[in-house]
């Protein structure tokens, strides 16, 4: 691998004079050799800037809806991730996979997942994630040449260890169901001890905790390396569990249900700007993507698997409902809490003005209803480490407004993510939206393009296909195209393609739909039978992509072996 080396006609064509000053600024504030940092800039713009490549932070949610913060219109209090939006951009058109691990094979391998997994194609394998191949190195392994560090706290959900793939620290949080008391938690590599349920322990506190001494290890021992931080919280995903101070908060918020809260979102949205779509309907028909009757028993009469009218429930029901969406909006409120100590790190550090921080989410909220680990006492307070509850398809209804369906399908409420973006060091506009269309494959070469750092052409023997992202820092200063071909999603028979504002979206085994995104993100008016040759092309290009991912899973060496 090697670091690419820019003339300063391509710096002063990507970068504008503000964020110039503000890099030399940022590069005297730091200290060094106020000789060199003269020289540097003297006449060679690439030179100072190699001198200070940006930090990133990527800060990961997990079912966390694409209208559940403040600043892209919820109630839940989210006081620093809307200061950070306020000095930052937001982006209106980012996506996820709908789910988990195909989202987080995205993220750090900068491909779909069905180009790296060949278990993410169903007639190659079994819809989990598999092992990658060789050329499909992690985000750390392709910055580590340009002397980064790299940290790593919370979910993982890939193939291999952290610090097996480049990862210098990881907090391994090895649990998906329990928050309070976690059994599988390992620290670079090594198990920690299981943890009683009496210690205060809260996992999504636990993972700012050990970022922080990350950071604090990093600035002490290796202080002029760059650094990556990959913070992945396993909230606000099921079960619902979250302190009962954070629950009571929010106590009485949602008695007003899912169908008058959502109206309420959709106006601060589009009063933000966020959206200029018509609000989709509630779909009372859809309920969870999987059947549990056995959990629906568990969890007594209270529970309901459908987003009927709020006011068709019981008052029983009601309060059951609202209660599960208070614990939802305690554990996104916790998450801003974390992270507010997270960014009074970096500003202690003096890391701040130059660090890209991303924040976003996996998939959108999840409709899933099930019980599973520790099981649920319906005697125990709900929230607490004895409950297992989950979000349910009414209240994931209001977490996605405006948009349709939720994680695991591939239609907007299931792909969309708020993506926050801060860089004063390389941003000039404050509280700005961006509605280039993007995806969570963008993150790696927009990552290495601000790096200044270039893949080798060779890894391991072989030549990695090239990424099918794009690189954001265009979209940084104002909304451009990309040129990018289309958009692709498979997930569990669910698939959909975008090639500039049409859309062309499917649920398991229904037929296409299509969409103008442009007038439509609420996907509510089907033209496929008014525009069949669109819909058509884009059926194609769909089947092509597919096409060349399943030739390139087939030739690829070692991948899917165990």
């Amino acid at each position: 691998m090697t670091t690419h080396k820019m003339t300063a006609n391509d710096w002063d064509s990507r970068i504008p004079g503000s964020m110039i000053q503000r890099m030399k600024t940022n590069l005297l504030t730091l200290g060094g050799s106020l000789g060199f940092i003269l020289a540097a800039w003297g006449t060679d713009v690439p030179q100072a800037a190699a001198a200070a490549p940006p930090n990133f932070v990527i800060i990961l949610a997990d079912d966390l809806g694409f209208s559940d913060v403040g600043c892209y219109g919820g109630e839940i209090d989210t006081p620093h991730l809307d200061q950070l939006a306020q000095n930052g951009l937001r982006f209106t058109q980012f996506y996820n996979t709908a789910r988990c691990w195909p989202s987080r094979a995205a993220l750090m391998t900068g491909y779909y997942a069905q180009q790296v997994h060949r278990d993410q194609i169903p007639e190659l394998g079994g819809g989990t994630q598999g092992r990658r191949p060789p050329w499909a190195q992690l985000l750390p392994e392709l910055l580590a040449p340009a002397g980064y560090r790299s940290y790593h706290s919370g979910k993982w959900h890939i193939d291999g260890q952290p610090t097996k793939t480049g990862f210098h620290q990881s907090y391994f949080y090895n649990e998906n169901g329990r928050f309070f008391s976690p059994r599988s938690h390992f620290l670079n590599g090594t198990a920690l001890p299981a943890v009683q349920e009496s210690s205060g322990f809260y996992a999504t506190t636990a993972k700012v905790d050990h970022a922080r001494q990350m950071l604090q290890q990093h600035q002490a021992n290796t202080p002029d390396a760059p650094f990556l931080l990959y913070l992945a919280f396993i909230a606000p995903h099921f079960p619902l569990q979250a302190p009962q101070s954070d629950i009571d908060k929010y106590r009485t918020r949602y008695l007003a249900g899912w169908d008058k809260l959502r109206e309420e979102r959709f106006a601060r949205l589009k009063e933000q700007g966020i959206v200029a779509t018509p609000l989709s309907d509630i779909e009372r028909d859809v309920g969870p993507p999987y059947r549990n009757p056995k959990a629906m028993e568990t969890l007594g009469p209270n529970e309901v698997n459908r987003p009927v009218p709020w006011d068709s429930l019981t008052e029983s029901q009601r309060e059951f409902q609202a209660t599960k969406m208070a614990i939802h909006a305690a554990m996104v409120d916790r998450i801003d809490q974390e992270v507010g100590r997270l960014f009074q790190q970096l500003k202690e550090m003096n890391a701040w003005e130059n660090t890209v921080i991303l924040f976003l989410s996996d998939n959108g909220a999840s409709a899933e209803i099930l019980v599973r680990d520790d099981g649920h006492d319906p005697a125990a307070a709900p929230g607490s480490a004895a409950s297992y509850l989950c979000l349910g398809p009414g209240f994931s209804c209001l977490a996605n407004t405006p948009f349709r369906r939720h994680k695991t399908w591939v239609h907007e409420g299931g792909i969309s993510t708020p993506l926050i973006v801060h860089w004063p060091a390389g941003i000039s506009g404050k509280g700005e939206l961006r509605r280039t269309p993007g995806h969570l494959i963008d993150i790696v070469p927009t990552f290495l393009d601000a790096a200044g750092v270039t893949r080798p052409d060779t890894i391991a023997g072989e030549t990695p296909p090239s990424f099918p992202g794009k690189s954001l820092l265009p979209v940084f200063q104002q909304d451009t195209d990309l040129h990018r071909e289309c958009l692709w999603w498979l997930h569990e028979g669910n698939r959909a393609v975008r090639k500039g504002d049409w859309k062309l979206v499917a649920a398991r085994n229904q037929p296409w739909e299509l969409y103008d995104l442009s007038k439509d993100r609420g996907e509510s008016n089907n033209l496929a039978a008014r525009h069949p040759q669109q819909a058509e092309e884009l059926r194609q290009l769909w089947e092509r992509e597919l096409s060349s991912f399943r030739q390139l899973v087939e030739q690829t060496r070692d991948l899917g072996k165990p």
